[in-house]
């Protein structure tokens, strides 16, 4: 639903999901205070207390839209072995269909406007949206980055838009959505290197763009939460420009294939394909223990900006997440972080039909409040 799905990989694995999988025992939420630590996270997780679900504990919207995962992919026709362009094509119709149906549009009453900022390689596309009443008004700034495992997803979806028109609204905030370059072809570090010059473009042209140099927060979802804290790591070794926040929603922040997954989740969620997203992201040499390829595995998260951290309970990104939180905590970072139990990779999109997912974006825009005191 949201583009922090893997879509193309998604309808196979639905049809034949396991009828049940594990889930740990709740954690309680990480407190900000950095001496208090309350989320211990393994890399078995999932394995931890024997519980065992079936899909009746699924709210019937997210069954629904489960099912329409498959339906609608069967009607588009692609398959693993279309080229990356046709998948991304029937990636973002998949996604642009399944919002019409279970997503509401944003707010209306909100400016939007193009921008070409300088990138590595040539002009990024960034989109902004700013509150119309707070013309001449200076906003704290939101930089969001699409999910869509590195090689799908833009600032032209649905979904995105949505999410956006939503934000700036209800946070007060100019939010500059970043169409960052995808792999396979634009591999790391194409893809962070547009994220870090979207948030320096922001900064520098604070005065022109109407935000608050010292109030920028940046975000992400899925492998958007990856470049929002790699971006995070950058800007403090490179010395770069003041964030005030970093806001990351599903992150898939540990690429890994030994590091924090909960499998149990993996099919379900059609994020089954990990070996795919980490060949056309990460180019051979490129360790991926690499901080700016996974940032939990980063041995010094010290001097990086608070954070919060919004997990999916049946996501095996969950543990990746939870445990970000316990290093940024133990690192001295004012860190908070919520596991939104029922909730699958995804989930957060089904505005329309599901109440957890109004409860998601609400919290994100609480979040955001708070950012900006």
């Amino acid at each position: 639903m949201m583009s922090s799905d893997p879509r193309s990989h998604r309808a196979a694995s639905t049809a034949k999901r396991a009828p049940s999988w594990r889930s740990s025992t709740p954690s309680p939420p990480l407190s900000r205070d950095p001496g208090m630590m309350a989320v211990s996270v393994s890399q078995s997780d999932a394995a931890v207390s024997g519980v065992t679900l079936d899909l009746t504990v699924l709210d019937p919207a997210i069954t629904a839209w489960l099912g329409r995962i498959e339906a609608i992919s069967a009607e588009l026709g692609a398959s693993d072995d279309s080229s990356v362009v046709e998948r991304r094509r029937v990636s973002r119709d998949l996604g642009n269909l399944l919002f019409a149906e279970m997503g509401r549009p944003g707010p209306d009453g909100i400016r939007i406007v193009d921008h070409e900022v300088p990138g590595g390689e040539g002009a990024v596309r960034v989109r902004e949206y700013r509150p119309g009443e707070a013309a001449g008004e200076d906003l704290p700034a939101y930089v969001l980055l699409h999910g869509g495992a590195f090689w799908m997803g833009s600032i032209d979806e649905g979904v995105n838009r949505a999410i956006c028109l939503e934000r700036a609204a209800g946070a007060r905030y100019a939010v500059f959505d970043v169409d960052y370059r995808l792999a396979p072809e634009h591999p790391f570090p194409a893809g962070l290197e547009d994220a870090y010059a979207a948030v320096t473009w922001v900064f520098e042209n604070a005065g022109v763009l109407g935000v608050d140099p010292g109030k920028i927060v940046v975000g992400g979802v899925s492998a958007g939460g990856n470049l929002a804290a790699a971006t995070c790591l950058v800007a403090r070794d490179r010395s770069g420009p003041p964030i005030r926040a970093q806001l990351l929603e599903v992150p898939a922040v540990d690429l890994r294939p030994d590091g924090a997954w909960i499998e149990e989740y993996a099919q379900i969620n059609g994020l089954d394909a990990m070996d795919e997203m980490r060949e056309f992201y990460v180019p051979p040499g490129v360790d991926l223990a690499d901080p700016w390829v996974s940032p939990v595995a980063a041995e010094d998260l010290s001097g990086l900006p608070p954070a919060h951290i919004v997990t999916a309970e049946i996501d095996p990104l969950r543990a990746g997440g939870e445990l970000l939180a316990e290093r940024l905590a133990r690192a001295g970072v004012p860190v908070t972080a919520t596991r939104h139990l029922r909730s699958l990779h995804g989930t957060q999109g089904l505005t329309a039909t599901w109440p957890g997912a109004r409860l998601w974006n609400a919290e994100v825009i609480a979040a955001l409040r708070e950012f900006a005191r």
